[in-house]
């Protein structure tokens, strides 16, 4: 799990990683450990001024990539609204091949109060990005208690 800021191509926004054993009583183990992490992370974690979607997939992709994990899967706590700076540049594909990414409880916007289908159109325009890149499932949980049924799958 990683923080997504201004630009997020950095190992130092990782808060926290894990790889799941192959032995379900061990792997569950690992989860409950992994997910407390998570709700730990989710009642301090504050909003940046620029969000780089983009280049945490990149970072979170290479880190799963790397450790040859039979199932990989990416969380996304966010708006889903990518905000960069000016010098930040992710016009370009990447790289998702065999990954599943999740997108869990996508905040809602103002401007989304008003018309949903801004809403509506950033979950769409992350899935088209995320299945273009090769990722094996984009799916989008909008509450954290389901998150469990996910990892399990």
């Amino acid at each position: 799990m990683a923080r997504v800021k201004s630009r997020s191509f950095s190992e130092k926004d990782i808060i926290a990683k894990a790889t799941f054993d192959n032995r379900p009583s061990q792997a569950n183990a690992q989860k409950r450990v992994f997910r407390e992490r998570v709700d730990a992370f989710t009642q301090t974690a504050r909003g940046s001024v620029y969000t780089d979607i983009t280049g945490g997939l990149i970072q979170g992709a290479m880190f799963l990539n790397e450790t040859g994990a039979g199932k990989k899967t990416i969380l996304i706590f966010s708006d889903m609204q990518e905000e960069l700076d000016k010098a930040a540049m992710r016009d370009f594909p990447i790289d998702l091949k065999n990954i599943r990414v999740v997108a869990v409880n996508v905040v809602k916007l103002k401007t989304d109060n008003v018309d949903p289908r801004r809403y509506m159109g950033r979950l769409e325009f992350w899935e088209k990005r995320v299945v273009a890149a090769g990722a094996r499932e984009w799916r989008v949980i909008n509450d954290i208690e389901h998150l469990d049924a996910v990892l399990k799958s």
